[in-house]
């Protein structure tokens, strides 16, 4: 399966390359630590998600995710999207951003015995400068709905 996820993100890459050209803005790339999560679901689920990602938008509307991170089951999670983000403010020097996530994600034991599954988170971000903000909810079939929140850094 980790080879299919592979192959989708590549597929992405050269879906996406017509909108690197339609750009009048540079691709950013943009790394974060990881998730903070809330469950609204009783249980002892992880909260503090440490990790790596990393985030390349080849136009402020388009863009593909990866990452790894410690899952609320405090066990190992990947992931692969593409990120969306179609609705824009600006508000001076505040970028506002609102879209769609659509990948996939393995690790969670009590979810497709660990192996990669699809997702399709909401999120909306905030840019300031190099310093941004993605606010998402992720629902899970066993763990509950979670709100994750994640601090970005851009780095180009």
């Amino acid at each position: 399966m980790l080879r299919a996820a592979f192959s989708c993100l590549i597929a992405c890459l050269f879906a996406w390359r017509p909108c690197v050209a339609l750009a009048k803005e540079p691709v950013q790339v943009w790394l974060d630590p990881g998730f903070f999560s809330y469950h609204f679901k009783e249980g002892n689920y992880r909260q503090d998600n440490y990790g790596i990602g990393v985030g390349v938008f080849f136009a402020p509307e388009h863009g593909v995710i990866a990452g790894t991170f410690l899952n609320s089951d405090d066990e190992r999670s990947r992931y692969a999207a593409y990120h969306w983000r179609p609705w824009h403010r600006n508000y001076g020097k505040l970028d506002v951003r609102a879209g769609l996530a659509l990948g996939l994600i393995d690790g969670y034991s009590n979810t497709n015995d660990g192996d990669w599954f699809p997702i399709i988170l909401p999120i909306l971000t905030a840019e300031y400068g190099h310093f941004g903000v993605n606010l998402s909810i992720a629902p899970h079939p066993e763990n509950g709905t979670a709100i994750a929140l994640q601090l970005r850094l851009r780095v180009w």
